[in-house]
């Protein structure tokens, strides 16, 4: 089984190669690093990091130097992290890697990018009433799928291995931003409605499928202020899947087929340079309906379909992996993330029987979660599973 740790470039500017290495190689005896590539806006604690113990992310930062002759004049191009300075992590991390025999993968977060939402929000998800979501990147939108296609082939410059595609589809209205205010309650059925695309790229795409995209889309702002005006209306339950007598179930299948074929394309790209695409699915089967995820067709897309495996219990760790199954996903085509971290683990001997319950099912790589967040003991019970 393949393995390797979660990072971000922080961890191996703030600790210097030998020691961020050493840690993974001697400690954690993991056979790779997955370094953030293109990461979202967050505040973190780092229990061992030897300069900053909180550490505010930029908002959608690149954590390596792009080629400008790969992106000169583009509105949508990666924006480099100031706390990388004139540094380019992802070199540094890949001639290191290579000297040391392990494996390099770009994790990469496409869709959720606020640096980039806000500054060009025609490229932003809109919801029925038009407002944009500006933390979010649309996966309809050509310029938005040509940023997609720019950055894989960007980041095979580095001799990665794979891509770990995250955010690669639509998100929900919670997704996504610092100090949201919902003093009403809006119930589940107007928020799952607040965050359905319905730019024109969207609405064009639906369009072509034979859906009435502009009658679905008014047909939801009918339904949104019914429930907003009324809590006793927001609390009803609602078969989103009749609205519209139909048809809005029919445009968020196009949606669907939307991020679907972005993935293939960017599975495809990846393989031109030597590369392997992993689509992350964090909720798992049956929570991605409305952002686009169709699982069974996605595992004929991309190379590989990520997930989390975050529980308590090694049965809870295999009901997950089985529920993938009964969507068309193929243990063996699979990735699977576990948290060493005392959030889910109780010992050693917790994360050696999850891992042996993904060597069992065929799962053929497993990733730890992260490097930065987690303490040195975390690492340490990798190694200590890892060995069992």
């Amino acid at each position: 089984m393949e393995s390797s740790v979660l990072a971000f470039a922080t961890d191996l500017l703030d600790e210097g190669p030998d020691t961020f290495f050493g840690n993974l190689a001697d400690r954690a005896g993991v056979g790779g690093v997955t370094l953030a590539s293109v990461y979202h806006e967050a505040r973190d604690v780092f229990p061992h990091n030897p300069r900053r113990v909180v550490r505010y992310l930029e908002p959608g930062a690149a954590y390596f130097r792009p080629d400008p002759a790969r992106w000169r004049g583009r509105r949508l191009a990666p924006v480099p992290s100031t706390a990388i300075g004139e540094r380019d992590p992802f070199a540094e991390a890949a001639a290191e890697a290579r000297r040391r025999g392990l494996g390099l993968h770009a994790w990469t977060v496409f869709c959720h990018n606020d640096r980039l939402g806000f500054a060009h929000p025609d490229c932003a998800p809109a919801n029925a009433f038009g407002d944009r979501h500006l933390t979010e990147l649309c996966p309809a939108n050509p310029e938005v799928r040509e940023y997609a296609h720019t950055l894989v082939a960007d980041l095979a410059r580095y001799g990665v291995d794979a891509v770990r595609a995250e955010s690669l589809h639509f998100h929900g209205l919670r997704h996504g931003y610092h100090h949201e205010r919902y003093f009403e309650e809006l119930g589940p059925v107007a928020e799952a409605l607040l965050g359905v695309c319905f730019c024109p790229h969207c609405r064009t795409a639906a369009a072509g499928a034979g859906v009435p995209a502009d009658e679905v889309a008014e047909a939801v702002r009918t339904e949104l202020r019914r429930r907003l005006a009324d809590e006793r209306a927001a609390a009803e339950p609602g078969a989103l899947d009749e609205l519209a007598d139909g048809a809005f179930a029919a445009y968020v299948d196009a949606s669907a087929a939307t991020v679907t074929s972005l993935a293939a394309e960017l599975s495809t790209e990846a393989r031109r340079h030597g590369m392997r695409l992993s689509f992350m699915d964090g909720g798992g089967p049956g929570k991605g309906w409305l952002s686009g995820i169709d699982l069974p067709a996605l595992a004929g897309a991309a190379d590989q379909i990520e997930t989390l495996g975050y529980a308590r219990t090694p049965e809870a760790v295999r009901e997950k992996i089985a529920a993938f199954a009964l969507h068309g996903v193929r243990p063996q085509d699979m990735a699977v993330i576990l948290r060493p971290m005392s959030s889910d683990c109780d010992g050693p001997e917790n994360l050696a029987a999850k891992l042996a319950v993904l060597r069992e099912l065929g799962v053929p790589e497993v990733e730890f979660y992260n490097y930065g967040l987690m303490r040195l003991s975390s690492l340490d019970r990798i190694g200590a599973a890892l060995r069992a």
